[in-house]
């Protein structure tokens, strides 16, 4: 086990070293810069994002989509912008630039980005159908937490391929898709870090709000997160269960899909809401993904 020093060195290692992943299109760094600014408006938003028809083409189709449920065609960037709020559209720039990322191959029989990223929709999905359903009022953020929760196997990828080839050798599935090892104790054991490490540094790079690199470092022990995040951490934790169920993309760092009562008490989640969730979130993941997939 490496002490808090080696983790530190090797967190810094990994995310100096990498350039790809660890670079956000310049538009997405400086609208989360703008909206993170409390004397920002709707109006400086809308200057930036009139500059890239690409991102302007995503926020209209995602402000028009059954996502957000809001009446009518709307076609114009300002008015999306206030429909949806600054927060949101931050999101979706997130999203947009966070799917250029995942397009790498095929890393072993058992992984590719791709499945990784279709993991990441489903998780993200599932997040904001938890918060909607418990009444918790953090859509846009439960969206973006699902979606980034495992962003530091790709800092893993992309910081030493060989190294997570060994951790993906050690957990290779089984007939049923099952991992055949413990994940996270290969990673400490190869990387001296694990993908929650990796990925908390990544958010400290992109200067990501702390509630979401939060979320990257406690995903898979929520209970250990600072209290004021720790919510949040509860319910990606939850998702991460219910998109793994689907059987689609990624799930070797899952040893088991059984849940920690505990942490449902927490969210006040009953067995009968979850069971309910679960049989409406396939219909969910279809939508989510047609939008962002």
């Amino acid at each position: 086990m490496a002490t808090d020093v080696q983790r530190e060195q090797i967190l810094a290692e990994a995310i100096g070293e990498i350039s790809h992943i660890a670079t956000l299109p310049e538009i997405t760094l400086k609208i989360i810069e703008l909206v993170e600014d409390p004397s920002s408006t709707a109006q400086d938003l809308h200057n930036l994002i009139s500059i890239d028809p690409a991102l302007c083409s995503r926020v209209l189709k995602v402000v028009n989509s059954s996502f957000y449920g809001l009446p009518g065609q709307i076609a114009s960037i300002n008015r999306a912008i206030v429909m949806l709020g600054l927060n949101a559209v931050k999101n979706i720039a997130i999203a947009a630039s966070l799917a250029k990322l995942f397009r790498g191959g095929q890393l072993t029989p058992y992984f590719a980005a791709r499945d990784l990223w279709d993991h990441s929709i489903a998780s993200a999905a599932a997040t904001k159908m938890l918060a909607d359903k418990l009444g918790y009022g953090l859509t846009d953020e439960a969206f973006l937490a699902g979606l980034i929760h495992d962003i530091g196997f790709m800092v893993e990828m992309q910081y030493d391929r060989n190294k997570m080839i060994d951790v993906l050798d050690r957990v290779r599935p089984d007939g049923d898709g099952n991992p055949t090892g413990d994940m996270l104790a290969a990673e400490e054991e190869i990387f001296g870090v694990t993908h929650q490490d990796f990925g908390f540094g990544l958010c400290e790079r992109w200067k990501f709000p702390k509630t979401l690199a939060s979320v990257t470092r406690f995903h898979h022990n929520p209970n250990e997160a600072p209290s004021e995040h720790r919510t949040l951490c509860q319910l990606v934790y939850v998702a991460d269960r219910i998109a793994a169920e689907q059987n689609k993309g990624f799930r070797l760092d899952l040893a088991n899909l059984e849940y920690d009562k505990g942490i449902l008490e927490a969210l006040g989640l009953s067995s009968e809401k979850l069971d309910q969730i679960r049989a409406e979130f396939p219909e969910v993941l279809e939508g989510v993904t047609d939008l962002i997939g």
